[in-house]
């Protein structure tokens, strides 16, 4: 947590080495290899909550489960789901286990959906990556780079900003840089 109260909010970004998270048709299964997968896995376990949207429930389906070293944490991350049209189908992977929390916000207000925890590791698509980097919420980012090209039509990790001054930009320092298998996994993080 951090000193005034609210959580630490970590983004994960997996993309290919031109900053895109999926082909223009939705195809996305795996850009980045094992080795980062497994990487993620240990992060997940080390947050308090995963915070994703609509787009990536209906998308991937995803269980967005911890499991460091292939076996499930004795504790997982609560699920915050962003839904403003409540479509998070009840048969979704998320709610597989029964022993975490799965909460669905129905408005689009990311620092009231993360409220009370710790610590909170957004895995979404560009619309909220870019809600969370343009509100400040965006703490720490942890960016997975696959060696391949996406090209223009591929979908971007990152929504518009809206900037119309460089110096407005959220700004962040890299803190490591690791080969993971054939990605790259590069840590961020804010200057304030």
């Amino acid at each position: 947590m951090r000193p005034d109260g609210r959580a630490r909010v970590t983004l994960k970004l997996a993309t290919s080495l031109d900053g895109r998270i999926a082909l223009a048709n939705g195809a996305s299964k795996w850009i980045t290899g094992p080795e980062s997968r497994a990487e993620v896995h240990r992060m997940r376990a080390a947050h308090g909550a995963i915070l994703t949207g609509i787009g990536t429930i209906l998308a991937d389906d995803p269980q967005l489960t911890a499991r460091p070293d292939g076996i499930a944490a004795p504790v997982q991350p609560d699920i915050l789901i962003m839904d403003t049209a409540g479509r998070t189908p009840s048969s979704a992977a998320v709610h597989a286990d029964t022993s975490r929390r799965v909460r669905i916000f129905r408005d689009r207000d990311l620092a009231a959906a993360m409220a009370g925890y710790d610590s909170v590791m957004i895995e979404a698509g560009s619309a909220i990556a870019g809600a969370a980097l343009g509100a400040g919420l965006v703490d720490r980012i942890e960016w997975f780079r696959a060696p391949v090209v996406l090209g223009g039509d591929g979908l971007a990790a990152i929504a518009a900003l809206g900037l119309e001054q460089l110096d407005l930009a959220p700004t962040f320092k890299r803190v490591a840089l690791v080969e993971r298998g054939r990605d790259l996994h590069e840590s961020y993080e804010r200057i304030v």
